[in-house]
């Protein structure tokens, strides 16, 4: 079994507790690695997985979950199936992109660091919030004027059919 196969599994299958325990355990590691990761944002952190893994305080499985997670918004992207403890890693990370992501995780833990202040301005991340609300905002284009014929085949004007 992989790293990445033990990752999913080892979240899989619990009880409601325990899968409650689980994610209350692995949440604030997360949030202190990316604590990390913009405090020291000109910092490329690579090397081995495992030694990776450990100088986030980790073991290479949780740690692997983490890659998964921060997987998208890095410059280059990881074979998460193909990882093993000796795989070398590389976090070269879009800020702009993990921002963004964070967002659409509904991570607010985590896009409400205050460790952003340093990375991205105010400004930057409010128009970052804005492209992101754009992609949740739905336009129909295919909306039926009052006066046109109803779209039900009665032939009667909408507003008088189905309008009403």
């Amino acid at each position: 079994m992989n790293l990445f196969e033990a990752w999913n599994n080892s979240y899989e299958n619990l009880s409601d507790k325990e899968y409650e325990a689980f994610w209350n355990d692995y949440l604030p590691k997360e949030m202190e690695n990316y604590k990390y990761l913009l405090q020291n944002k000109d910092e490329v952190v690579s090397g081995k997985l495992s030694e990776v893994a450990q100088k986030f305080d980790m073991d290479s499985v949780t740690f692997t979950g983490f890659l998964d997670g921060i997987n998208d918004s890095l410059n280059e992207r990881i074979d998460l199936e193909s990882l093993v403890e000796d795989s070398d890693v590389k976090l070269e990370i879009n800020f702009e992109k993990l921002y963004f992501n964070m967002l659409e995780a509904k991570a607010h833990w985590l896009f409400d660091l205050a460790e952003w202040d340093g990375v991205l301005s105010a400004d930057e991340r409010k128009q970052i919030k804005k492209e992101y609300n754009k992609t949740k905002t739905v336009v129909n284009e295919n909306k039926t004027g009052r006066n046109e014929p109803c779209p039900c085949g009665s032939g009667k004007k909408y507003k008088k059919c189905c309008g009403k």
